[in-house]
């Protein structure tokens, strides 16, 4: 898998912003597609899947429970 993308839950990461969820999901959809930068017919495509998974991972991190950790640490 992209061995650029961390890991955002705690006790890894403990603020979390917008942007690192952005990032990661830029990071997996280029892996995904095999484009860095797509080709113009392919952008709407390309950032559409990036805003997905972006809000794929806000939901998946806001639904998460680790144990031992503070609740939240994006709140």
């Amino acid at each position: 898998m992209c061995r650029s993308i961390k890991t955002l839950r705690p006790p890894y990461t403990e603020a979390v912003t917008e942007e690192d969820m952005r990032a990661a999901a830029l990071q997996y959809v280029r892996k995904i597609s095999g484009f860095r930068r797509p080709a113009a017919h392919n952008a709407e495509a390309f950032d559409r899947a990036v805003e997905e998974v972006t809000a794929a991972t806000e939901n998946l991190l806001d639904a998460l429970t680790v144990r031992g950790a503070a609740s939240s640490a994006r709140r």
